[in-house]
């Protein structure tokens, strides 16, 4: 596994962590809930042999703070960030992935600066929207954030994670003893995003409308990926009904909705083969 370097970029309204690995054409990774550049670490290294990997932490989250604290940032405040950091690593244009929330952002930096960008592969983007039961979606997500308000993050999370069918009524968060030093920090890590993942983000980014216009101008340097096990669950149906709007196969995944962790040397091999020179051209 590859150490990364670690380094941190002003930008108007927060100060962006991110972490670079290995060279050759920079590829973003972009976290989605309450995660961080952390939830990657698997999939950074066997990357980093094809690219030069760069995983930030998303504005709000972790070691990427909101300047001055407080507030929503909006869809296109992240997609801008992406933007900003792409410029400061390369002339060319990136390779982009985005996981469920950062895969939304992902379809907003395509959208709104296409100059920017080689290739986006937006990993099951929460658009709700797109999916005919989305109210009663929309009403699950009102009941989390007054559960949250009421009885706490971790009640919530299991509340949202169980309605959207990632996790069934029996799962439980293993004791953070368990886990190794480097997993462990990343899991408090990300407990502590919660709150805000369940405050500020949630129903924001699940009520972002995707220009399916300028996505399909753009079409040939999109994918859309779905994991293998979670084409059924909500996230998989969502990024299904996307691909159905703009007329694009769906890219199948290795795993599920958190594949780059579930089967971690699966889904790089996935991602060199999608993303990689031999796949692509220039």
């Amino acid at each position: 596994m590859t150490t990364p370097l670690a380094a941190t970029l002003d930008v108007p309204g927060a100060r962006i962590h991110y972490e670079v690995r290995g060279r050759g054409p920079v590829l973003v990774l972009i976290h989605g809930g309450a995660g961080d550049a952390g939830v990657f670490h698997e999939i950074a290294g066997p990357l980093s042999e094809h690219f030069t990997v760069v995983a930030p932490d998303r504005r709000g989250h972790s070691r990427s703070p909101l300047v001055p604290p407080g507030g929503t940032p909006r869809v296109a405040e992240h997609s801008d960030d992406i933007h900003r950091l792409i410029g400061e690593l390369t002339d060319a244009p990136a390779l982009v992935y985005g996981s469920s929330s950062g895969a939304v952002v992902a379809l907003d930096l395509l959208a709104r600066h296409p100059e920017r960008v080689r290739t986006v592969l937006a990993h099951e983007p929460p658009v709700l929207g797109l999916l005919p039961d989305a109210a009663a979606y929309r009403r699950l997500f009102d009941e989390v954030r007054v559960t949250h308000r009421r009885q706490g993050a971790a009640v919530a999370m299991r509340q949202f994670l169980t309605g959207i069918g990632l996790v069934d009524g029996t799962w439980e968060m293993p004791p953070l003893s368990q886990l190794p030093p480097t997993i462990r920090e990343l899991m408090e890590r990300m407990a502590a995003n919660e709150p805000f993942f369940l405050e500020h983000e949630l129903i924001e980014v699940t009520a972002y409308e995707p220009d399916t216009d300028a996505l399909r101008k753009a079409a040939d340097r999109l994918l859309i990926g779905v994991g293998r096990d979670s084409a059924g669950q909500a996230p998989g149906r969502m990024g299904a009904a996307l691909a159905g709007r703009l007329g694009l196969e769906i890219t199948e995944l290795p795993g599920g909705h958190t594949g780059y962790v579930e089967d971690a040397g699966a889904f790089a091999a996935r991602l060199v083969q999608l993303l990689g020179d031999g796949a692509l051209t220039a």
